[in-house]
């Protein structure tokens, strides 16, 4: 058995004025992909999250960078970024087909604007 006991007014407080949003949990699983792309080292990640949503404002949900590599066995001037992408569709559930052909947009945009390359 579990009990908690909340004190509201203490919660409300540290939450100030600020308007709290809060949604149903989502009834359709998220699909989670990674891609690692090979970039020139002036190239940013705040450049691939705003490419990934402009290529797909739909069903993309979340963009995070979980690693950067540089030096070893890659090009001079070049590094790697491996990014993970949060597919959702709040309606139903992804099918593969469709997931696949969101990741081939998204490559395909990094490819040609940032000529990133697939590692």
């Amino acid at each position: 058995m579990l009990f908690a006991d909340i004190n509201w007014d203490n919660v409300l407080k540290l939450c100030g004025n600020k308007n709290v949003k809060v949604t149903d949990l989502p009834k359709f699983p998220e699909v989670k992909r990674d891609l690692a792309l090979l970039l020139d080292n002036g190239k940013t990640f705040k450049e691939i999250y705003n490419l990934a949503f402009q290529s797909e404002k739909y069903l993309l949900k979340e963009v995070d960078l979980f690693d950067v590599y540089q030096g070893g066995e890659l090009p001079k001037g070049k590094k790697s970024y491996a990014v993970s992408f949060v597919l959702q569709d709040e309606n139903k559930t992804l099918e593969d087909k469709q997931i696949d052909k969101i990741m081939q947009k998204l490559q395909a945009t990094f490819e040609k604007n940032l000529e990133a390359v697939l590692r």
